[in-house]
């Protein structure tokens, strides 16, 4: 049986804290992060949105639907903001945004 005291914010269970205080800042924290990743979807969702119209109108204007340089100019900015793993997320992105090739 446990000896856990359940606090507003959740237990040391659900959070792998050894303190109900800790429990209630992981818990607190995590909310924040459930947030945050609510709103980097939205903003995905958003640039895809974009990319689709820019891909369209260079479709339209006889050009091509990837332009290259670019998107290395992007993976650039990601790795130069964020290290080696800023590139794994861009090409990401990139892949989302550009659809099936």
């Amino acid at each position: 049986m446990s000896t856990e005291t359940p606090t507003a914010a959740g237990t040391a269970a659900d959070t792998g804290a050894r303190t109900p205080e800790a429990a209630g800042i992981i818990t607190d924290a995590r909310q924040r992060i459930d947030d945050l990743d609510g709103r980097i979807i939205g903003l995905v969702q958003e640039r895809m949105a974009v990319s689709a119209v820019v891909q369209r109108e260079r479709l339209t204007s006889g050009g091509r639907r990837v332009n290259l340089s670019r998107e290395m100019e992007i993976l650039a900015h990601y790795r130069d903001q964020l290290g080696k793993p800023g590139t794994a997320l861009a090409m990401t992105l990139l892949e989302l945004s550009r659809g099936q090739i």
